[in-house]
C-alpha cells in the first residue's frame, strides 16, 4: 500500500512543477522554476531525506523513481522553453517586416592602397629582372643601420633630430640598406635582391613624413658598373611613369656608396622631385661583411615610394597619403 502512496505522492511533486511551467510566459522565470526542482541545488537534490520517507524501499528504487521524477520535469521545461522562443522569434518578425519594394544595400569590394600598389608595380619591375624580395626589421641595431654601412659615429643621421631612436643600442630603422647587411652576411655572392618596408626618420612637411615607405636594392656580382645601375634605374622609371618624364642624374654623397647619385624627376608643376639615392657599394661595406671588394662589385639603391605614389598620382602633399580619407582613397581604384 506504501508503494502507492509513494507513487501518488511523486505524481504530485511532478504536477505541481508541470502546473508552474505551463503558468510561466517568461524565459528568465522558466529558467528559475528548472533550477528550483531540477538543478544542482534544486528540490530533488535538497529534499531527500523527505522522499526517503515518502519511499522507504531500497535505494535502487529510490533512485529510480528520482530520476524518472527529474526527467518529467526537465521534458515539460524544454517543451515549455522551445515554445517561449518561438513566439518571441514570431514576435521578432512580425515587428520587424521587411519593405521587398526598397532598393537593396550596395556592398562596395575594398581596394589597395595607393603606396601599397605603387610597391607591387616595383616589385614586379625587378622580379622580371632576376631581383628576389627579402624582408627586414624595422627596429635595427646601430651597426646594422649606421656602422656596417660605413656612416661616421658624428654623422648628423645619427642625432635624435633625425632618428627615432628606443636606447643607445637599438632605433627605428632609418633606411632599409639595413637589409643589404643582412643578406651579405647570410648569403654569398652573386645577390640580387630588393626589400621594401617602413622606414622612420624625424622629418614631416610637403614632401616628408615621420614614417615612409623605401625599396632598397643590392647587386652584388662580377664586373657590375655604374652604367649598369643608371640603365635598370632609368628603365624602371620609364617603365612607372612613361617614356616621355624628364629625369636628372646628378652626383651626391652617401657614406655606404661610392660614387653616389641621386635621380630626380620632374613634376606637373615643372619642379624636380627626388625619387632614389644610388651608387656602387662602398669597399668598406663590403670588407665589413668580409666580401672580397677586389674580386666583388655592388650596385644599390634606395626608392622612396611615397615620392613615386606623387609622381605616379600627380599629388601635390605627400601628407594625402596618410590622412585615411575614403573620398580621396577611392580616386585610386
Amino acid at each position: 500500500m506504501s508503494y502507492h502512496v509513494n507513487i501518488l505522492n511523486i505524481t504530485f511533486l511532478i504536477n505541481t512543477a508541470q502546473n508552474k511551467i505551463k503558468k510561466c510566459n517568461n524565459i528568465k522565470k522558466l529558467e528559475l522554476i528548472k533550477t528550483y526542482w531540477i538543478g544542482k541545488s534544486g528540490f530533488f537534490s535538497k529534499k531527500n531525506i523527505i522522499l526517503n520517507k515518502l519511499i522507504p524501499y531500497s535505494n535502487i528504487i529510490k533512485n529510480n523513481i528520482i530520476k524518472y521524477a527529474s526527467l518529467k520535469i526537465k521534458n515539460i521545461y524544454l517543451e515549455k522553453k522551445e515554445k517561449l522562443e518561438n513566439k518571441k522569434i514570431r514576435s521578432k518578425i512580425s515587428k520587424d517586416k521587411i519593405d521587398v519594394s526598397l532598393p537593396g544595400k550596395k556592398s562596395e569590394l575594398g581596394t589597395l592602397h595607393p603606396i601599397s600598389k605603387i610597391i607591387l608595380y616595383a616589385e614586379n619591375f625587378f622580379q622580371s629582372l632576376g631581383f628576389s624580395i627579402i624582408l627586414g626589421n624595422e627596429i635595427e641595431s646601430s651597426f646594422y643601420n649606421f656602422d656596417a654601412l660605413n656612416v661616421p659615429k658624428n654623422h648628423p643621421s645619427r642625432t635624435k633630430k633625425d632618428t627615432f631612436w628606443i636606447d643607445k643600442n637599438c632605433l627605428l630603422r632609418t633606411q632599409t640598406s639595413s637589409v643589404q647587411i643582412r643578406v651579405m652576411q647570410s648569403q654569398n655572392p652573386p645577390l640580387k635582391i630588393i626589400s621594401s618596408g617602413r622606414v622612420y626618420r624625424n622629418d614631416h612637411d610637403k614632401t616628408h613624413t615621420p614614417m615612409f615607405h623605401q625599396m632598397e636594392g643590392l647587386i652584388i656580382d662580377y664586373d657590375v658598373n655604374l652604367s649598369n645601375l643608371k640603365s635598370i634605374l632609368y628603365n624602371f622609371c620609364y617603365y612607372l611613369l612613361g617614356e616621355n618624364i624628364k629625369i636628372r642624374f646628378r652626383p651626391t654623397y652617401f657614406p655606404f656608396t661610392q660614387p653616389s647619385a641621386e635621380i630626380d624627376i620632374m613634376n606637373q608643376y615643372g619642379k624636380w622631385i627626388e625619387i632614389l639615392g644610388c651608387g656602387l657599394v662602398h669597399p668598406n661595406v663590403l670588407n665589413n661583411i668580409n666580401i672580397n671588394s677586389n674580386k666583388y662589385s655592388g650596385l644599390a639603391f634606395g626608392i622612396g615610394i611615397e615620392r613615386l605614389a606623387m609622381l605616379y598620382y600627380r599629388l601635390s602633399d605627400v601628407r594625402l597619403l596618410f590622412m585615411n580619407n575614403l573620398s580621396f582613397l577611392k580616386q585610386f581604384k
